[in-house]
């Protein structure tokens, strides 16, 4: 029989994966928009932006609370009167801060 304790700890495991493999991929994207330049900068804004929320899920310090707040008010300010570069980053924001929520909630 799996122990409480150990079950908990291969949810934690899984969810820190999920992160720092996320994390890599939105790394290497985010590089190579960098690397082409010109309007590619924006897919650069919107993946770069992700790096600190997957870093922190990876080392374990991911808050639910915190970061359902942070969606929530995100997702509000959204909107059209902002600058592409503006609305590139709060939509990566938006994306990672779900995609953390939802995966939290396995």
């Amino acid at each position: 029989m799996i122990k409480l304790t150990q079950l908990l700890n291969e949810v934690k495991e899984t969810f820190e994966n999920f992160a720092a493999t996320r994390g890599k991929g939105a790394a290497k994207i985010a590089t190579s928009a960098e690397e082409k330049g010109g309007l590619a900068l924006l897919t650069w804004h919107h993946f770069k932006v992700k790096a600190p929320y997957y870093k922190k899920a990876t080392e374990g310090k991911f808050n639910k609370e915190a970061a359902m707040k942070e969606f929530k008010e995100t997702y509000k300010k959204i909107s059209l009167d902002m600058t592409q570069i503006e609305f590139q980053r709060e939509v990566g924001r938006l994306e990672v801060l779900g995609e953390l929520l939802i995966r939290d909630k396995k």
